[in-house]
């Protein structure tokens, strides 16, 4: 379940984007991947110059970031943060304004990964005219990259 603020509700938004896919990665594995935001650009090319404020390769809860996507340099904060299950996070530019949610659900096998965006401001409808399809390829992307980095393993995460 998302608990979406009510400016990033779907039904607000001027983008809602979701993509899913199932794994046979544990969500331990997963949930390292996703938290390690300094790591984002190894295997989400749609990613540059990820800083967390205070230094560190981590987002934990309240963590503040710094990072460049689609060609856009956001301010972003942690929101949520249920370790292996959720984590949240709101994103600010001019023009835009956004909430990015990766949901973890275990399964038998694995896990299913889904990732949803909402966004919001002028910026945000002028990339939904001009590239409609792209954010959510981008997004596809992001989740099979963070799959072949979780088939290779990483060390424990921290415990939460």
């Amino acid at each position: 379940m998302i608990n979406w603020p009510d400016r990033y509700s779907p039904q607000r938004a001027r983008v809602h984007i979701r993509n899913e896919i199932a794994t046979d990665v544990k969500p331990e594995i997963v949930w390292a991947w996703i938290v390690r935001a300094k790591l984002w650009p190894t295997w989400y090319s749609n990613s540059a110059r990820v800083a967390i404020s205070g230094g560190g390769s981590d987002l934990q809860a309240g963590s503040t970031f710094r990072w460049k996507t689609f060609g856009v340099t956001l301010d972003s904060k942690v929101e949520e943060f249920v370790p292996f299950e959720r984590l949240a996070w709101s994103a600010k530019a001019t023009g835009i304004a956004a909430y990015h949610v990766w949901v973890i659900e275990p399964t038998p096998r694995g896990c299913n990964v889904r990732t949803e965006e909402t966004q919001t401001g002028w910026l945000a409808a002028l990339n939904k005219a001009t590239r409609p399809n792209d954010m959510s390829q981008k997004h596809q992307a992001w989740l099979e990259g963070l799959l072949a980095k979780g088939r290779t393993g990483l060390p424990p995460p921290k415990p939460y």
